[in-house]
């Protein structure tokens, strides 16, 4: 069992049951069609294992994120989604097993670099925010609906506030 303690101004801890079992190896992280070095892999592997495990998840499946530019997500977009626009990420469930987390996580660098000026915050975070966000629709959650959102976003903060790095 693994225990992660919030910032000192919070006297929570967030107890991880079955981390063990969580594969953090299975986390891949890649590039396309953009020169981005993520930071801090590690810790994110653990940060992304930790809000698996605290959603009711036994296992991670293979994951993988792939950083890349506008351009490259645009074309996943219009290929796979048929939307011809702009976004922060695409996410492509590929797991098999109920209690099993598995799929690909595509994340524009250049959109969640931009988006972090237009919402006044690091770059770190919003890529972040953004990594969580993914694994949170991998989870079941949706973010269509105004009540679905708002989960959503109520979700990626709690886990944004569970990092500890």
């Amino acid at each position: 069992m693994i225990r992660y303690r919030q910032p000192s101004s919070c006297k929570l801890i967030w107890t991880l049951k079955h981390f063990n079992t969580m594969a953090l190896r299975d986390i891949s992280f890649f590039n396309e069609d953009i020169d981005y070095k993520i930071k801090d892999k590690q810790k994110i592997r653990q940060w992304i294992g930790a809000t698996i495990a605290a959603e009711g998840f036994d296992r991670i499946g293979e994951l993988n994120f792939i950083l890349c530019s506008d351009a490259y997500l645009l074309e996943i977009n219009k290929q796979y989604l048929d939307h011809d626009t702009y976004t922060d990420i695409v996410t492509f469930d590929s797991s098999e097993e109920d209690n099993v987390i598995a799929g690909d996580i595509f994340i524009s660098v250049e959109r969640t670099a931009e988006n972090a000026l237009k919402f006044g915050v690091s770059e770190r975070d919003e890529l972040h925010r953004v990594i969580i966000h993914g694994v949170l629709h991998l989870c079941g959650y949706l973010d269509k609906k105004k009540e679905a959102k708002e989960l959503m976003t109520a979700k990626e903060n709690e886990y944004l506030s569970k990092r500890v790095f």
